[in-house]
């Protein structure tokens, strides 16, 4: 399998979802203790579909294609704005957004798995050779920087939230580059993108019904956790999920992931200049072995 050549608009596409995340997990760990995880998730695609509903509302029309096709965006919903959104903001409620971050790089992983299984994309050597180093390098931060102690290391439930929320990622990714039937691609994006985010907020609106039965619902209606909201909805959002589906349609799951890499570069930076977060040791390796996956995946 070849691998698809990068442009620089491709390259920014796929660039500036990684930064944006990367915002979204350090805002994610700020508002521990002003809103509740699954609540905060429920407001920010509340509020983007709002935001997108005057360029897409078109496709909830009575008569609109979507209707047919309700159980293909009813899935990607779940996996790309039920699932995955609300799994990482729980998993910042036990784990730091650079170990959350860190944890995705095992993306390239999971898109080389899912691809091979169930889209019968036979992966390239070079491809398996940097979804190595980059796993190497997760296991590095799970492990706290411990090679001999990895097999007795135990995961607090944000790693593990993180572990399942990347898996959930893989398999969206795959559903927009190889989807059954192409003919939603061709939509508007305002369209497409709100066709998504109308049934996320359904699932969404389940889980934050669930959290409030299990427990004490808090939102802080102050100016930062608002600034923090129209973040999530709109960078984070709106603008990073636009990009990625671009630059996934353009290159492929397996290439895009690995920039989903620069996530927990990014997220050191951010999380040392607003959480007061020093990376340590293990952070600087992992940081290398994910590099290094980057390199050794590009070549042909």
């Amino acid at each position: 399998m070849s691998s698809p050549r990068l442009t620089l608009k491709t390259t920014l596409l796929l660039t500036l979802p990684p930064l944006l995340w990367a915002g979204n997990a350090v805002v994610g760990r700020l508002m521990v203790g002003s809103v509740a995880p699954l609540t905060l998730n429920f407001l920010r695609w509340v509020l983007a579909a709002l935001i997108l509903m005057p360029l897409g509302w078109r496709v909830l029309r009575p008569g609109s294609p979507l209707w047919p096709r309700w159980r293909s965006f009813a899935l990607l919903g779940l996996l790309g704005v039920g699932s995955y959104n609300s799994l990482q903001y729980l998993a910042l409620q036990t784990s730091t957004p650079l170990n959350v971050t860190l944890i995705a790089a095992s993306m390239p992983v999971w898109m080389l798995a899912v691809g091979a299984l169930l889209y019968g994309e036979r992966p390239r050597l070079v491809q398996l050779w940097g979804a190595v180093f980059s796993l190497a390098g997760v296991m590095l931060v799970i492990a706290r920087g411990s090679w001999v102690a990895l097999m007795q290391v135990r995961l607090v439930p944000g790693d593990l939230y993180m572990i399942v929320a990347v898996i959930l990622w893989a398999l969206y990714s795959w559903m927009l580059a190889r989807p059954r039937d192409p003919a939603p691609r061709q939509w508007p994006w305002a369209e497409f993108l709100l066709a998504q985010i109308v049934f996320g907020v359904g699932w969404a609106t389940l889980a934050s019904g669930g959290e409030s039965l299990l427990r004490e619902v808090r939102f802080d209606w102050t100016l930062p956790v608002i600034g923090a909201l129209a973040y999530v909805a709109i960078a984070a959002s709106l603008v990073a999920y636009r990009c990625w589906g671009v630059g996934v349609g353009l290159v492929g799951p397996a290439v895009a992931a690995f920039f989903s890499n620069l996530t927990p570069v990014f997220a050191a930076v951010l999380s040392a200049a607003l959480l007061g977060e020093t990376p340590q040791w293990f952070h600087a390796a992992a940081f290398a072995l994910i590099v290094g996956g980057i390199v050794v995946s590009s070549k042909r």
